[in-house]
């Protein structure tokens, strides 16, 4: 029986404030004297009631590192016992070095280390690296971590309704941390498929423009704007053929599956592709409307919540479905 790789253990970091999306709002009143916010359309044009916000000394390492941790636990694994170490987030500490190396400076690992990122599919990726290096023999006992202190992006002065509808993408955000464990499977469980594509012509419907080349200075490019209408109507377009052929390669269905992980950017948007790819509602792991969107670790912490109420055991299939500016769709299937 050929080896899979296998998570072993998959684990979340929630900060403990909780901002509801009426304190958002009076956030944005707060810091836009000349504009005024309807009172519940937040929440009623994101279906997001709350999200998890960051103290303002956490970094994208410590939430990282607080999962690591407990995912470690539930992996029965040591950090001397790690030997590869992937950061995989949309966010990062800083621009140099990469941010893996200050996660193994506080987990205390001695690993090979290095960033991947994609956006909100970083995670994905991460993974499918990890596993594609525990595979060929170059490690034996990965690590990958995300953390996402969403918050920081978020735009809070808006002038009009068109910056408003620009800076909306990052009112539905929220900060968490994610991190998983991987190794080899000596039961033949574990990771069974990965497809993605990338549509990369629609890389500048949602951007984050500071801190690189373009605008190395400029800090009024630090928050994240995107335009949610065209953003949506692309992924509703090309996602549900993308995951139609993954199925298809696969050889499964959505009956073959206990949970169903998709990236929830809004309620709104997750009910529309929902219908448009057929997927069973009552298989989705809901964490949007709690939690917000969580960029890179929206799907983790939905295995891992969905693994603390009983909703996975060993033997359950679970399918992963990333969505990502850029644009790109990752599918994974694995096994618990």
């Amino acid at each position: 029986m050929a080896h899979r790789v296998r998570l072993l253990g998959v684990a979340a970091s929630l900060p403990p404030q909780v901002r509801t999306s009426s304190e958002v709002e009076a956030l944005i009143a707060r810091a836009s004297p000349g504009y005024r916010v309807r009172p519940g359309a937040v929440e009623a044009l994101s279906g997001v009631r709350t999200r998890r916000v960051a103290a303002d000394d956490v970094q994208c390492s410590d939430l990282a590192v607080d999962a690591a941790r407990r995912a470690l636990d539930v992996a029965e694994r040591r950090p001397a016992d790690v030997d590869l170490l992937v950061f995989a987030a949309a966010s990062q500490d800083l621009m140099e070095p990469a941010t893996a190396h200050i996660v193994q400076a506080k987990l205390g690992t001695r690993a090979q280390v290095f960033d991947v990122k994609n956006a909100c599919n970083s995670f994905l990726a991460g993974v499918q690296v990890a596993e594609s290096l525990i595979a060929s023999g170059a490690a034996r006992t990965a690590l990958v971590a995300t953390g996402e202190p969403c918050s920081r992006a978020v735009a809070w002065r808006v002038r009009d309704g068109a910056e408003f509808r620009r800076s909306f993408p990052g009112y539905t955000m929220g900060d968490a941390g994610a991190a998983a464990v991987l190794g080899r499977a000596p039961d033949g469980r574990g990771i069974f498929h990965h497809h993605t594509e990338a549509l990369s012509d629609h890389w500048e419907l949602a951007t984050i423009r500071g801190g690189g080349s373009m605008h190395p200075r400029d800090h009024a490019h630090d928050f994240l704007h995107a335009d949610g209408v065209r953003l949506k109507d692309a992924f509703i377009a090309h996602g549900p053929a993308v995951l139609a052929r993954s199925m298809e390669r696969a050889g499964v269905t959505f009956a073959d599956f206990r949970r169903i992980l998709v990236h929830q950017a809004t309620l709104p948007y997750l009910h529309e592709m929902l219908a448009a790819t057929g997927m069973p509602a009552d298989l989705v792991e809901l964490t949007v409307v709690d939690h917000g969107n969580m960029a890179a670790a929206s799907l983790p912490v939905a295995y891992a919540q969905a693994t603390a109420r009983g909703a996975l055991a060993p033997g359950d299939r679970v399918l992963w479905v990333g969505l990502a500016s850029g644009i790109s769709v990752h599918v994974m299937m694995s096994d618990v």
